[in-house]
């Protein structure tokens, strides 16, 4: 059952779901096919990640993502939710360079997709840009811990919070909830680090590799249904296995092809 009971779901939603200790879900979408599946599931948001650089278009990092290519995946995303708050990522390169430039992308991906928000990788770093967009009128959901844009710096895929870095999390969770997000992604976090950081903020939270505690969780919707064959990160539950689904029925229609059996008297045209 959905964590926010909402027929239409708003930014103003997940507040509530929090004070109400409902969980909300999350699930990247890409296309309108999984959009339209995934809302009447009752999915709260879905994220047009971008994720889509590895998981859509095959390469091996976020970092190649274009506004463009957001811009094209997320406008078939929303045209086919009808319920789910649609969010659109801020692709790396687009918002780095000034206050202005992050504004300037932000407004194009919601004139030109009709998503709902945007997500920004960083912390109290980029406080003061997640404030200019806000001030803009536009939603923005922060993301903070481990942020692959910035995996290089960050020197891989390193879990972010512990020891002395829990304070870091701390801080830039209750900065970007100063600069006014209304949700605050969590990613690869010890679970009690996030889980003090969802009692100290009024934000929602939404972890990804980040324990139970959070107010929220979202997934890769190809990780969590077992599209992604290659290696599972240790937080991903695979909820189906429809790669291995989709290899045997290409394997039959191969074969049935072959033999000749299709199509047959039903698919033909009389």
């Amino acid at each position: 059952m959905s964590g926010i009971d909402a027929q239409r779901v708003r930014t103003r939603h997940f507040a509530q779901a929090k004070a109400a200790g409902r969980k909300i879900s999350v699930l990247t979408s890409y296309d309108a096919l999984t959009a339209g599946i995934f809302d009447e599931a009752g999915i709260d948001m879905l994220l047009v990640g971008d994720s889509a650089a590895n998981v859509v278009l095959g390469r091996d990092t976020t970092l190649s993502a274009t506004v463009d290519e957001m811009i094209i995946l997320a406008r078939a995303v929303t045209l086919a939710a009808r319920r789910a708050l649609v969010v659109v990522d801020l692709p790396f390169g687009s918002y780095e360079v000034s206050e202005e430039q992050a504004v300037t992308t932000a407004v194009r991906i919601m004139k030109e997709t009709g998503a709902s928000a945007v997500k920004i990788e960083g912390g109290a770093e980029i406080a003061p840009t997640l404030r200019r967009i806000v001030d803009a009128g536009i939603p923005v959901c922060a993301h903070i811990g481990f942020t692959p844009q910035s995996e290089h710096a960050l020197g891989g895929h390193v879990i972010q919070g512990r020891g002395a870095g829990a304070g870091k999390v701390l801080a830039d969770a209750e900065a970007v909830q100063e600069a006014g997000a209304f949700a605050v992604v969590l990613e690869m976090v010890p679970a009690e680090v996030a889980a003090q950081v969802t009692r100290s903020v009024e934000i929602a939270t939404i972890g990804i590799g980040a324990g139970s505690a959070t107010d929220g969780q979202v997934l890769v919707w190809q990780d969590a249904f077992g599209l992604n064959r290659g290696r599972r990160a240790r937080f991903v539950r695979e909820y189906a296995d429809l790669g291995e689904t989709l290899l045997a029925a290409a394997r039959a229609y191969d074969a049935d092809v072959a033999s000749g059996e299709f199509p047959g008297e039903a698919e033909s045209y009389r």
